[in-house]
């Protein structure tokens, strides 16, 4: 059995490079996975309608912050089953109208490497240092290169906002490796952890 287990990770690990991407524009789904800051709750995370900024489509992300110190940040798409070496690419548009001061926000990521817990953290990943030009609507991106034997990225907005500021963000795009999943609010695509559930019930 455990011979079995170990020949299906190494199939996992041996796949070919190539690519997949899953977008998300808020038209369905909760609005984030999750959030981290010192509010309760860190942000407000809601559904925004027209009038309001939308991208495109009928609804886009409106986070309003509630955090009394820090930089609080929402969960937007989560990554697993990842190896070294592998490339995840991530971007989405982000609106404010407030040149040069908050509220803004920037994509970032950290690691995390518990496939179980949208919530576990494994340090840092880094991401774009660009605020934006806070005259509307702005496409954000960056691209991380997994190292250190981690295996999992959770994709952020981080917020740079005094309590109450509101920035808005639509058309989230997340390109990982064919052999990882993806995971936003709407679901897990397209390729299902159920494969890695059962590899993990072989060795239980």
């Amino acid at each position: 059995m455990r011979t079995l287990v170990l020949f299906a990770l190494a199939v996992m690990g041996t796949l070919p490079a190539s690519a997949h991407v899953v977008t998300f524009g808020w038209e369905s789904g909760d609005p984030v996975l999750g959030m981290y800051g010192s509010g309760e709750p860190p942000l407000y995370a809601s559904f925004a309608y027209a009038p309001d900024p939308v991208h495109t489509g009928t609804m886009s992300l409106c986070l309003e912050d509630n955090s009394p110190s820090g930089t609080p940040y929402a969960y937007v798409a989560w990554i697993g089953a990842l190896v070294d070496g592998d490339q995840v690419e991530a971007s989405f548009w982000r609106y404010d109208t407030t040149p040069g001061v908050s509220p803004s926000c920037r994509i970032w990521a950290h690691w995390n490497d518990d496939p179980g817990d949208v919530n576990g953290y494994a340090g840092y990943a880094g991401g774009n240092t660009d605020y934006g030009p806070g005259e509307g609507w702005d496409l954000t991106s960056w691209s991380w290169t997994v190292v250190d034997g981690h295996s999992g990225l959770v994709i952020q907005v981080r917020v740079y906002s005094n309590p109450g500021d509101v920035v808005w963000v639509d058309d989230l795009t997340v390109t990982a490796p064919d052999h990882a999943w993806i995971h936003t609010s709407e679901g897990v695509g397209p390729v299902q952890p159920s494969s890695w559930s059962r590899i993990k019930a072989l060795w239980q």
